[in-house]
C-alpha cells in the first residue's frame, strides 16, 4: 500500500482500507508492505506504522518496498521533512523487501492467503519474478486499480493512478496467470464518504475514528477547492481502497465479471490506458482476471462504517 493519512493535504482511502481490514472480523493481517504511489516509499511506511500505532495493530510486521516503478529506478521521490521528523515516533519497520517477504508468505502458506494492492502493483510483480509458483500458490490477488469501461478525465493522467504509476508491473501481474480480481473506477467512484459520516465518526470517543473524521472533512474541503465545477466532490470523497478490503469477506457488494484485458506501458500518451476485450459470442478471448462491473453503494458504507465508528 502507499498509505498516506496523517500527511496534511494527502489522500485518506488507503488508511480507511487499512483501518477495516483491522476491524473486520473476517480478515487476519499477516504482513503489510509499502510502495511508491500516493506518497514516496519513505512517508508510506512511516506512515503505517503511525496508523498502525493508532489502531492497535500489533505482531504484524511492515516491511518497506519499491521506491520507484520497475522501469523507471532512478526516478526516486524524496520524502518531505514533516513525515521523515516523525519517524522516531513510529515502531521501526522490519528490515527485508517487500517483494521478497510477500513471495516468503505466499510460499510458506499454499492456497491460504489472499495479496490485497491497494497501491502500484510494484511490489506484487517482483514477487512475481523472485517466484514464479507464487502465481498459483497464492489463494487470489485482489486489486484496486484500473479503469475498464470508462476513460479518465485529464490527459496528463490517462490510466487510473494505481496502474498509470507502474504499468509494466500491473502487465506483468495480469499476465502471471495468478487468480486476480480488479476493483477500479468503474465501481470504487460510486462509493462515498460524507461531510455526515465524517461528522459521526468526529463525535466518536475512541482512538482512530475522530482522527480519520479530521482528516475526511480536509480530504473534501481539498476536492472541493480542487474540483470546483464538481457537485459530487463538494460534499464527499471516494472510498477506492476499501472497497478492495470490503469484497474479500463480503464479495456480494460488488458484481465481477471475467474479461481479458490489457495494458498500454511505455511513456506515451495512453500509458496505463486499460483495453478491455467485452466481446461474447461462440469465440471470446480467454479471460485473465475479473473485474468489478456493478455495486451496492448502500451495502458497502453500512458495512464500512458499523465497522469504522467503533475503532
Amino acid at each position: 500500500m502507499d498509505l498516506a493519512m496523517g500527511a496534511p493535504g494527502s489522500d485518506i482511502d488507503d488508511g480507511f482500507a487499512l483501518a477495516l481490514a483491522h476491524a473486520d472480523p473476517g480478515i487476519e493481517l499477516e504482513l503489510l508492505t509499502t510502495v511508491n504511489g500516493n506518497t514516496d516509499v519513505e512517508s508510506a511506511t512511516i506512515l503505517t506504522g503511525e496508523l498502525v500505532q493508532r489502531l492497535g495493530i500489533k505482531d504484524v510486521p511492515i516491511i518497506k518496498g519499491a521506491a520507484a516503478a520497475l522501469t523507471r529506478p532512478g526516478i526516486v521521490r524524496v520524502p518531505a521533512d514533516h513525515v521523515t521528523a516523525r519517524r522516531d515516533r513510529v515502531p521501526a519497520a522490519t528490515p527485508g523487501y517487500a517483494a521478497a517477504a510477500i513471495a516468503e508468505l505466499i510460499m510458506a502458506n499454499p492456497g491460504e492467503i489472499t495479496l490485497v494492492a491497494i497501491g502500484p502493483l510494484t511490489n506484487v510483480a517482483a514477487a512475481l519474478n523472485l517466484e514464479p509458483r507464487l502465481a498459483s500458490t497464492v489463494k487470489e490477488i485482489v486489486i484496486m486499480g484500473g479503469i475498464f469501461f470508462g476513460t479518465m478525465t485529464d490527459r496528463s493522467l490517462p490510466g487510473e493512478f494505481n496502474v498509470w504509476m507502474d504499468p509494466e508491473a500491473a502487465q506483468a501481474v495480469l499476465r502471471s496467470g495468478a487468480p486476480q480480481r480488479w476493483v477500479g473506477l468503474d465501481v470504487t467512484m460510486q462509493v462515498r464518504l460524507t461531510r455526515e459520516h465524517a461528522a459521526q465518526m468526529l463525535a466518536a470517543e475512541t482512538p482512530f475514528a475522530p482522527f480519520a473524521g479530521e482528516f475526511t472533512i480536509a480530504w473534501i474541503d481539498y476536492l472541493k477547492q480542487r474540483y470546483p465545477g464538481s457537485a459530487i466532490d463538494a460534499d464527499s470523497c471516494a472510498m477506492h481502497d476499501p472497497l478492495a478490503v470490503a469484497v474479500l469477506t463480503h464479495p456480494e457488494i460488488c458484481e465481477f465479471r471475467e474479461v481479458a484485458v490489457s495494458i498500454i506501458t511505455g511513456e506515451g500518451e495512453a500509458r496505463g490506458v486499460m483495453i478491455t476485450d467485452r466481446r461474447e459470442g461462440q469465440d471470446p478471448p480467454p479471460a485473465n482476471c475479473r473485474v468489478a462491473v456493478g455495486v451496492n453503494p448502500g451495502a458497502f458504507t453500512d458495512h464500512f462504517m458499523g465497522l469504522i465508528k467503533d475503532l
